[in-house]
């Protein structure tokens, strides 16, 4: 039996590889989102006092510091790989979630935000690249379905601990935080036991295979349709982040929900990821990534739209749902089809390039979200997000070209 055969063969979906994976990457995006469903708590004057651009810049920060460090962290993932990365990602989070329950001023909560932000920088590239790895071709879409639910469970269960830790236990927000602590040293546990043999066995044949096809790195790295697949999420990027940056404020100040029902109903859409990435790498390995990017995406604009037409609350909530549901499905044919437009040997590389693409336009629209709500609402933010994540879709159908 040769080593590729090994890895195909030997690794199941199911493995305690990708429990691990789905676990730490449940953990980098459940601490990523509390922060955004405080922001109604912390601009009170009694609490840190921060205005609309201070959040904004807050906000900003994940995407900020990904444009600025995604190549270095790919090329180092490439280097030492994917298990030391990753270890290092869960500690600096441990130790920004530490700084976060102690925070008494703006200074300290930006500063733990943006460790908590660089744990995600840190973590994404090696931990997909990983995965990408582990699994024959035909299987990597259904893999990036269940790794992806790590992430939309955390996405969710972030802002609802808040609702249920403050609304019903009567927990301070800095507790919050100092809550999730004990489960990321868990997670850092996870990380230290992982075994990493399947993966280089794997890449090794993955070169191989590349070598006797004639396939140049440099050529799939570089190719039309990634630069315009890249091109693609980072406008995709930067329209959701100005629909989503204010959410909170917009369902408190315009729906009249509470503080608490906001953060549940902002967590409640992630939480739909359980079902909608499983489903959706499912229907990406059946129909082809591209054509379920094309129908899941502009379905959740749609549903979106409506919402956006019929203002009222009840309605609003459940076209938002709706819209999270199918942009959350489209998300595991986005990470494997930038497995399928590049090579194994540099596939850290590849992802910090994904992540960047988004991030490159991403980190302005929080700010960008701050000052055209000073301009024309909240509600203006909504049409102009959509404007902008049709116009990316086009740019998709027209411009990525996918064997």
């Amino acid at each position: 039996m040769i080593m590729g055969e090994k890895a195909q063969k030997g690794t199941s979906i199911l493995s305690l590889s990708m429990f691990v994976l789905v676990l730490t990457h449940f953990l980098t995006h459940c601490t990523q989102r509390i922060h955004s469903v405080l922001f109604p708590i912390w601009r009170k004057p009694e609490e840190l006092n921060l205005t609309l651009k201070q959040m904004g810049v807050i906000a900003s920060l994940p995407s900020l510091l990904s444009t600025l460090l995604s190549i270095p962290v790919g090329l180092l993932s490439d280097k030492i790989g994917a298990k030391k990365m990753m270890l290092m990602s869960m500690s600096v989070l441990a130790t920004a979630v530490a700084l976060a329950s102690q925070a008494n001023s703006a200074a300290m909560i930006i500063v733990a935000v943006s460790l908590i932000s660089l744990n995600s920088t840190i973590y994404h590239p090696p931990s997909y690249s990983l995965n990408s790895k582990l699994f024959p071709p035909e299987d990597i879409p259904k893999a990036m379905g269940i790794h992806a639910v790590g992430g939309t469970l955390g996405m969710s269960i972030g802002p609802i601990s808040v609702g249920i830790l403050m609304g019903t236990l009567a927990f301070g927000w800095r507790q919050v935080y100092l809550f999730w602590l004990i489960p990321i040293v868990l997670g850092i546990i996870s990380v230290i036991l992982l075994k990493e043999e399947y993966l280089r066995e794997r890449s090794t044949e993955e070169r191989v295979e590349e070598k006797e096809s004639g396939v140049k790195e440099g050529a799939r790295l570089l190719s039309l349709s990634l630069i315009i697949f890249l091109a693609f999420i980072g406008i995709r990027w930067l329209g959701q982040g100005l629909i989503s940056t204010f959410m909170s404020i917009y369902l408190v100040d315009a729906l009249k929900l509470s503080e608490n029902l906001a953060a549940i109903v902002i967590g409640s859409v992630p939480l739909m990821g359980i079902f909608a990435t499983p489903l959706g790498g499912f229907l990406a390995a059946k129909f082809g990534e591209k054509r379920w990017i094309l129908t899941a995406y502009a379905t959740a604009y749609t549903f979106f739209s409506l919402a956006v037409l019929v203002p009222h609350s009840l309605i609003f909530v459940a076209f938002y749902l709706a819209y999270g549901f199918f942009n959350i499905a489209g998300m595991p044919a986005n990470s494997a089809l930038i497995a399928k437009l590049s090579s194994a040997e540099r596939r850290g590389l590849s992802y910090s390039l994904f992540f960047l693409s988004g991030n490159l336009l991403g980190s302005f629209s929080p700010i960008l979200a701050a000052y055209l709500a000073e301009s024309f609402g909240l509600y203006g933010n909504f049409v102009i997000g959509l404007v902008v994540l049709f116009s990316s879709l086009l740019l998709f159908k027209f411009g990525v070209k996918v064997d």
